[in-house]
């Protein structure tokens, strides 16, 4: 990939402007104050975590319907950066809860099931990286990641359906502020360039596995 070192560069300096933009332009929230600033890396992390396992169902479908390895090896490559995403989000929602609901987690629908949807994709992961190279646990992964992504659905409805305490992204289907907007897109490009950068780089490892692999396979015939 030439562009590569473009797109890190642009990534780089993308984060950089998103922390600059998220604690010198963006306003202070009356109730939450400082705390409310984790909005803007919060929210684009729960979006890419969507599209990470998202793009894993895609791989997962593909590798069913071909059982072309290079689909597998994205699809295990989605799911790893989406997982990246949602520590994220796990992570920086229960700082947000303390400060919002002064509790550091409350069992309610769309906290439970977004943990339960990074389960489902951390089985996967756990699934494809320690179960072994056989066609059997691929094919059962696929179908895991297939069966588990339209989960997605459930959490981003999670709230309009069952109720539950009021979150980030609610915030922007209500309404963003001119000064909010100016920070929370910005935040959301540079982390869609990190996105695609990692997603990049862990589908090239997976291929020079698989690449490996296919040489080692060949040596031992010859040598057979």
């Amino acid at each position: 990939m030439k562009l590569f070192p473009v797109f890190t560069a642009l990534g780089a300096v993308g984060i950089a402007v998103g922390h600059w933009l998220t604690f010198e332009v963006a306003p202070m929230e009356r109730t939450m104050r400082a705390a409310q600033r984790i909005f803007y890396f919060h929210v684009p992390s729960a979006w890419l975590t969507y599209i990470g396992f998202i793009l894993c169902f895609g791989g997962s479908i593909a590798y069913l319907y071909n059982r072309k390895a290079k689909a597998d090896a994205f699809a295990l490559a989605a799911a790893e950066v989406g997982l990246l995403f949602g520590l994220i989000v796990v992570t920086t929602g229960p700082l947000w809860a303390k400060a919002a609901w002064g509790v550091w987690w409350v069992w309610e629908p769309r906290l439970t099931s977004m943990a339960l949807l990074m389960l489902i994709f951390a089985a996967y992961w756990v699934l494809r990286t320690y179960g072994g190279r056989g066609e059997g646990v691929r094919r059962f992964a696929a179908v895991l990641a297939v069966f588990g992504a339209p989960n997605i659905l459930f959490v981003h409805d999670a709230i309009r359906r069952f109720g539950g305490a009021q979150h980030p992204d609610e915030v922007v289907k209500s309404g963003l502020t001119n000064d909010m907007r100016v920070v929370l897109y910005p935040s959301l490009f540079a982390l869609l360039i990190v996105f695609g950068l990692l997603l990049h780089l862990r589908y090239r490892a997976h291929r020079d596995q698989l690449t490996v692999r296919a040489i080692r396979r060949r040596l031992a015939r010859l040598g057979a």
